[in-house]
């Protein structure tokens, strides 16, 4: 019988981390095995599912792919990865992929119809996970009857909207859209956000809202999609390239001491992503005085931060935050304003 698995997709900080955690928590039994790929050279993601304190799990069930996005390295990690977990003794019941917020999801579905797991491994399901706020502030394309009307004049336009085509992809890729954080905005507001997500997709495919990623197991783990045989049918702004590359974006690491205020460091990423248009920052804080490791999230100037586990007896205590935008982030600036 085929493995079925689950691609997460969505945009950067939507909260496929806090889904999959979810997931795990709810996960009745069942032994889930995690890919996680991160955009950048410091893995935050995998670390934070780590320091969940979810009884069970553990790291031989997480396998990280950094520095990278899947739908570019599906030959070199991906397969050999998918390999690895589909030859264990304890096979798994599900395997969870989380995407990097910035990759493609139909190179990656492709990749399951591959002469060497296409008999052992099914996509049961593409889930979008989408930021309802920041769909909510137009930070992505807003007026889908334009984008018709420059493809009826121009099928293949030119990539001038790396984050617009990079959600759109996303979406278009979904049997499933969940539409996160809907606490963070009004009804009405919820409501047409709703109405335009619709207006973009095929219509067998659902939006529905969650609050920090509470999604069912059974609807999440259980939509029988095999997208993998219907993936040519998914459009994409990047049909027809034969490699798909990130130029558009880049990411670097800042690390620094211990932090006295962790308010004031808030008030300092708020700043920098107002001021330098930073899409993302997130990475694991020192506290003068604190015993505990202090995560640090953020989309935009909107920030969330918790303590998440004690420091390792041989752990260096530092704080290292990654930064993701588009091209062309002034490194020196940002790195001096976030130590201050």
């Amino acid at each position: 019988m085929k493995i079925p698995t689950t691609v997460i997709t969505g945009f950067l900080g939507a909260g496929k981390t806090t889904l999959i955690r979810h997931l795990l928590k709810n996960a009745d039994g069942a032994r889930l095995a995690l890919i996680i790929n991160e955009f950048g050279d410091l893995g935050i993601d995998r670390e934070m599912i780590i320091g969940c304190g979810i009884e069970g799990c553990n790291e031989d069930h997480i396998v990280e792919l950094a520095n990278g996005c899947l739908c570019c390295k599906v030959a070199d990690d991906f397969l050999p990865t998918i390999e690895y977990l589909l030859d264990r003794p304890e096979r798994p019941d599900h395997i969870v992929i989380e995407a990097s917020g910035l990759a493609l999801p139909k190179p990656l579905v492709k990749a399951f119809n591959w002469p060497e797991v296409r008999s052992r491994i099914t996509v049961d399901g593409v889930i979008a996970v989408i930021d309802a706020p920041a769909v909510a502030e137009g930070r992505f394309a807003d007026d889908p009857d334009a984008v018709q009307r420059e493809r009826a004049v121009d099928p293949a336009p030119g990539h001038d909207q790396p984050l617009a085509e990079v959600f759109e992809d996303q979406l278009l890729c979904a049997d499933l859209v969940l539409l996160n954080k809907a606490d963070l905005i009004d009804g009405a507001t919820l409501k047409r956000v709703k109405g335009d997500l619709g207006a973009r997709l095929k219509p067998a495919v659902k939006v529905v809202t969650s609050v920090q990623g509470a999604l069912d197991p059974r609807v999440a783990l259980g939509l029988g999609a095999a997208a993998e045989d219907v993936i040519d049918a998914r459009p994409s702004h990047h049909d027809g390239e034969v490699d798909h590359d990130h130029d558009d974006f880049e990411s670097f690491v800042v690390s620094f001491g211990a932090v006295a205020d962790p308010n004031v460091l808030d008030e300092r990423i708020a700043a920098v992503a107002r001021d330098h248009d930073v899409l993302r920052i997130k990475g694991f804080v020192a506290v003068d005085g604190k015993a505990m490791r202090h995560v640090v999230q953020a989309v935009g100037p909107r920030i969330e931060r918790y303590y998440d586990r004690v420091w390792g007896k041989d752990e260096a205590r530092r704080s290292q935050l990654v930064v993701i935008g588009e091209s062309g982030l002034e490194r020196a600036v940002i790195e001096r304003r976030l130590k201050g």
